[in-house]
């Protein structure tokens, strides 16, 4: 692994230097850019709010992203499974004793 390098990123016109290895650089400027975007949205909702309560926005907006994400993950992963589970089954019976 690389050794970490300082990468600049700004979030609501501030500039944060973020230790980051180059393999992690694209990601983390994607995360900045991401979170940026959603301040900028909390902020231009909320025009008196104060940086705390827009971080805090932002962050339960991105929580609440990422569990919905998962939710729906798992539940097409269980939706694939019962079909493979399905289609196994067809072919058992349409080849008796060649599937394992």
């Amino acid at each position: 692994m690389s050794a970490s390098q300082p990468v600049s990123v700004s979030i609501l016109d501030r500039e944060f230097l973020i230790a980051c290895t180059p393999e992690e650089r694209e990601g983390l400027l994607a995360a900045a850019r991401y979170l940026d975007g959603k301040m900028r949205e909390m902020r231009n909702n909320a025009r008196t709010a104060t940086l705390d309560r827009i971080a805090i926005l932002a962050a339960l907006n991105i929580s609440h992203e990422l569990l919905g994400a998962r939710q729906r993950e798992s539940s097409e992963s269980a939706q694939l499974a019962e079909k493979l589970q399905a289609l196994h089954a067809k072919l058992e019976r349409a080849l008796p004793g060649s599937i394992q």
